[in-house]
């Protein structure tokens, strides 16, 4: 029970110290405080739901993504470059149409999955094999997957009529994943790869806690020199890490490929990978915590939408109040862990007097 306790604590720690600052960043700035709060903790709409459970989805498979990295001590930033260059694959692909129907849709997303593998891959085979920090090989494979999409789609794309923005090939209908609707009113359609994003959170929860592929990344996380002593390949589980993390970055544009924009181009949603991070600190790394940690995020960024509007205060407060969650997060998570630590010794420590005044008893 006190487990449980301590592990819900962390993360009310930190997002009561995370309301707590950005409501100081308010009060400095000379905004109405409780005006901002009362927009964004308001009741959403219908439409406004189903747009955070489309956004949600996003961030999801982006902090899975992160997570696997996390697992193995890995620190994969690179989501961000790897779903560019895997977006950009399946569009091209999908709009080729050279298969019918969904056969076309498994073939764009296999092809996705692939290339986002292969991109995070490098950075993989970079420190296992040459001791490269997978902080740097991934930054400088984002900047990369950023130029080399963009001028690959100068070469692909189509121009849109009427329109300075240029696309590929939009993908064919029977090749689209619907989406399905929870309400009657307007906007209220939810992309159809939602549940495949739910599956690739009980897979990650199945291959980490239950395979012995999941026991040996993970101890390989927590200690390299007991891995190599339990006769795990390190190298092997680098580089079999960064393949999975960026398989799954793969899939973090395919949601919106498939059930919104059917067409890859300049407009394309950026930033999701490295949302992805501050999602699998905050959860972390658990599928369910991940998947609350991307609701919220989803949450404040559709609540935060109509603040110009209403309050008269700029909606990047909410970027801050994200920040700053982050933030509050790796602080309270290390404070929990610590006062977890003095309880532990605390209870050992009674143990073993109760154990020695006993035997004081025996004796005397």
């Amino acid at each position: 029970m006190t487990k449980l306790l301590l592990g819900l604590s962390a993360p009310v720690l930190a997002l009561v110290a995370a309301f707590a600052i950005t409501s100081l960043v308010l009060l400095i700035a000379g905004d109405p405080v409780g005006g901002v709060w009362g927009e964004i903790l308001s009741v959403p709409e219908g439409r406004n739901i189903a747009n955070i459970v489309n956004s949600a989805s996003v961030l999801y498979l982006s902090g899975i993504a992160v997570a696997i990295g996390f697992r193995m001590n890995l620190f994969n930033i690179g989501v961000d470059g790897q779903y560019r260059v895997a977006a950009f694959t399946a569009a091209v692909v999908a709009g080729e149409a050279w298969l019918p129907g969904y056969l076309n849709t498994v073939l764009a997303i296999v092809c996705a999955m692939a290339v986002g593998a292969l991109w995070a891959g490098i950075a993989g085979v970079l420190r296992a094999t040459r001791g490269v920090s997978e902080v740097i090989s991934t930054i400088m494979l984002n900047f990369i997957a950023t130029s080399l999409v963009a001028f690959l789609l100068r070469k692909a794309a189509v121009r849109e009529e009427g329109s300075n923005n240029i696309g590929t090939k939009e993908i064919p209908e029977g090749s689209r994943i619907p989406s399905f609707s929870f309400g009657d009113g307007p906007g209220q359609e939810i992309y159809g790869f939602v549940v495949i994003a739910v599956l690739v959170g009980v897979l990650y929860w199945f291959l980490l806690g239950s395979t012995r592929f999941g026991f040996d990344l993970r101890a390989t996380g927590r200690s390299t020199t007991a891995a190599v002593a339990s006769g795990i390949s390190v190298t092997k589980m680098v580089v079999a890490a960064m393949l999975l993390s960026g398989a799954v970055a793969g899939l973090v544009g395919m949601p919106l490929l498939f059930g919104e924009s059917y067409t890859y181009g300049s407009t394309f949603q950026s930033g999701l990978g490295f949302a992805g991070i501050a999602i699998a600190l905050l959860g972390r790394n658990h599928p369910v915590g991940v998947a609350i940690g991307a609701l919220l995020f989803a949450f404040l960024n559709e609540q935060s939408n109509p603040l110009q509007i209403l309050v008269g205060v700029s909606p990047d407060i909410v970027a801050i109040t994200q920040g700053v969650i982050v933030l509050t997060v790796v602080v309270s998570y290390e404070l929990v862990r610590r006062y977890g630590v003095r309880l532990e010794q605390q209870s050992v420590a009674r143990a073993l007097e109760s154990e020695r005044a006993q035997r004081e008893e025996v004796t005397a």
